[in-house]
């Protein structure tokens, strides 16, 4: 498991409660993709289940951390959604509860580790929610979450919330620069994308990601001369289209920016000349209408089983060329 400083602050204040016997039993870890929770929780799950903790430190010695090393430990229980699947059901859930209820297989503590607490389903979620009011003894609960305020409150409730928030951006790009080597200005732009996440800003700079991005920005500036928006279905109609289309809402709502005076804040720094043309070519009224029916669109494509993606973006599309050729006001 990969280690980030940023997260050296959060760990010692953590570990630091448990050691004075203050520590929660359930942890709710608010975080963007990419700013290490995962790391985070491992870290403090290790320290929980060491048998020989030096300090803050897990000892990385013991049975326990050898077993934790090497991904098998018995007491350290993962719940997340089958392969393919985004919910959680009430059965894992069970019978990992049924798991906390025995004695610890290594005598010690027990651990759940739920990376990402808005896949469990209703049913699901209240099944958790019976232990958490009153777990087992020895038995901690750390939760991972994009949006608390998709969790059930009282589920929120029994919980400890920290925010990992990510780190300043110099320190980010300082970080990025020992990990990767690249300009200034693509590092920049990754890391705004990324809402300054710089893990998640590293994945995005792998080139076969990076090139589909720079592939979508290319074809919009083909296609805003003459506004033939439908040009664009062959780069938005992929299996990452939902990245895709974060990364046309983030153009658009770039040139809002620069239209309301604001161009200090935008996003995609590499892409000035792409984001003034929109500012100058669209209205005001287009460009907001486009910004809120594209991030819709997204949200239909990450919410909705099944759906058409294909028919969804050409009926978009094909919105966004009738509203340019309607006649104005």
């Amino acid at each position: 498991m990969n280690w980030y400083p940023w997260l050296n602050a959060p760990y010692r204040q953590l570990i630091g409660q448990y050691r004075a016997g203050r520590g929660h039993h359930a942890l709710l870890l608010h975080a963007l993709p990419g700013c290490g929770d995962d790391s985070l929780a491992y870290a403090v799950g290790r320290w929980l289940l060491c048998q020989h903790p030096d300090g803050d430190k897990s000892c990385g010695e013991c049975h326990g951390c050898r077993l934790m090393i090497a991904g098998n430990h018995p007491d350290w229980h993962l719940l997340q959604p089958e392969s393919g699947k985004n919910a959680l059901g009430i059965e894992p859930v069970r019978q990992v509860i049924g798991h906390l209820y025995n004695h610890a297989q290594q005598g010690g503590a027990k651990v759940v580790w739920l990376p990402l607490a808005e896949a469990l389903t209703e049913a699901a979620a209240n099944a958790l929610l019976k232990t958490l009011e009153e777990p087992p003894s020895d038995t901690y609960f750390l939760l991972g979450t994009r949006e608390p305020a998709n969790l059930l409150a009282t589920l929120r409730s029994r919980c400890l919330y920290l925010y990992l928030s990510p780190p300043d951006e110099a320190n980010s790009l300082r970080w990025m620069q020992s990990q990767q080597s690249a300009d200034a200005l693509t590092a920049t732009t990754a890391l705004r994308l990324s809402g300054g996440a710089p893990v998640a800003a590293l994945a995005l700079m792998a080139p076969d990601v990076w090139n589909h991005r720079q592939a979508l920005c290319t074809a919009l500036e083909r296609a805003l001369p003459g506004q033939q928006w439908l040009s664009l279905l062959p780069v938005l109609n992929h299996d990452n289209a939902d990245q895709r289309l974060s990364w046309l809402c983030s153009l658009l709502l770039d040139a809002v920016k620069v239209q309301q005076h604001a161009g200090q804040a935008v996003v995609n720094q590499d892409q000035l000349p792409l984001v003034q043309q929109l500012a100058s070519r669209l209205s005001p009224t287009t460009l907001q209408q486009q910004l809120g029916q594209w991030i819709h669109c997204r949200h239909q494509l990450l919410t909705i089983v099944a759906l058409n993606r294909e028919l969804m973006l050409t009926e978009q599309l094909c919105r966004w060329q009738e509203a340019d050729r309607a006649p104005s006001a």
